[in-house]
């Protein structure tokens, strides 16, 4: 893929996991797979092709009929364990779709590069989750007044002795909302064993770095966790994004978690180089997302950004979820055309011309080229 560094894709292979169809293969300890292009002309990503982030390499197959769930913390009165039977059958039950999408997606489209798994544009996803919201489990273990953020632990682990466990958490507030669910479901089956199994925390709106999977703990914390993967990793500098969700108990003079996905958009069809007649009509097709604001306007251009053209948005599958679009052209001029999408939400947000430059890679929104010829 044109920007990637060399040999990002060149030895990247198209590879199937376990329960999976061939993804792009980035990293195999720990598993990270990259979701290929041709899958984001749907709204919704099939389990079996959704894209694998993994931080550290030891990821236990989980037996759900033992799995226990610890929701407890010094912010609690009554901590208790939960099974996979009770999470499923003594909570109200929730769907709702939302785009889970690595903070690092398009971090190898950085310019200059930058360290980290080499994403392209497809560490991403949308699935209908399933299960019960959090507030309800964590209401059942009699939260305190003094809580301020919960703490969120997965069964995954690290071979090496000291490398820190990969724990994370969230501000009471972000916890305590509607949309923010611990899914056993996704698209109607069971989660996955590499998308989480038996059970993830869903965030939609935020990116994936919360969205713990294999879910072994959930713990209300009274002072702000400074845990590495807080403290150390997932932090952008003040003030660089128009974030509107702000994590304040973890922000400091310089820095600040990464919280809510900025507004983008994807061009899956035609793909980059592919060959078109004098006179074809040219389809071009993508989706487009943002934190959960809403996806109002999708403007398309074919000359290389010289002139925009409102594209036809697709069903709205709820303000978390990818809104498809659809653009046509006819090919009246020969050689190569670049083909351009830009995305809008409801606060009147857009994807951005030039890179917004972050030493991590995070955020990468800016409006990027597909090149077709026509012939």
């Amino acid at each position: 893929m044109a920007g990637l560094p060399s040999g990002a894709y060149e030895t990247a292979t198209l590879e199937p996991l376990q329960g999976k169809k061939p993804l792009i293969k980035l990293t195999t300890r720990p598993p990270n797979y990259e979701t290929p292009l041709s899958y984001f002309t749907s709204g919704i990503t099939p389990n079996d092709a959704f894209f694998v982030r993994y931080h550290l390499s030891t990821i236990p197959r989980v037996d759900a009929a033992n799995w226990k769930l610890d929701v407890g913390g010094e912010g609690t009165a009554t901590p208790y364990m939960l099974s996979f039977n009770q999470l499923q059958t003594d909570f109200e039950q929730v769907e709702i779709a939302a785009v889970c999408q690595c903070a690092g997606n398009r971090r190898g489209l950085s310019d200059p590069h930058v360290p980290g798994v080499q994403w392209g544009p497809g560490a991403m996803g949308n699935a209908v989750w399933h299960g019960p919201r959090l507030k309800d489990v964590l209401a059942r273990a009699g939260l305190q007044r003094d809580v301020v953020e919960i703490v969120v632990d997965g069964a995954d682990g690290a071979p090496l002795t000291g490398t820190p466990d990969f724990v994370k958490c969230i501000p009471l507030t972000k916890a305590l909302e509607d949309s923010t669910i611990i899914a056993h479901r996704m698209n109607g089956d069971a989660l996955p064993h590499y998308n989480g199994f038996p059970a993830r925390l869903i965030l939609p709106g935020w990116t994936g770095t919360y969205w713990m999977k294999h879910l072994t703990s959930i713990r209300a914390a009274t002072k702000p966790y400074d845990g590495f993967w807080m403290r150390g990793a997932y932090r952008i500098p003040n003030n660089m994004f128009p974030v509107v969700q702000r994590f304040l108990s973890q922000e400091t003079d310089v820095n600040t978690p990464i919280t809510e996905i900025m507004v983008n958009s994807l061009i899956a069809a035609p793909t980059e180089g592919q060959r078109f007649q004098m006179g074809q009509m040219i389809d071009v097709q993508g989706v487009a997302w943002d934190g959960g604001y809403g996806i109002t306007r999708v403007d398309v251009s074919a000359d290389g950004a010289a002139t925009w053209r409102p594209a036809t948005l697709g069903p709205d599958g709820g303000r978390f979820a990818f809104r498809t679009w659809s653009y046509r052209f006819a090919a009246d001029s020969r050689g190569n055309r670049r083909i351009m999408a830009r995305a809008s939400n409801r606060i009147g947000q857009s994807q951005v011309d030039a890179l917004i430059f972050n030493p991590a890679g995070y955020h990468n929104n800016v409006s990027r080229p597909t090149t077709i010829v026509i012939a």
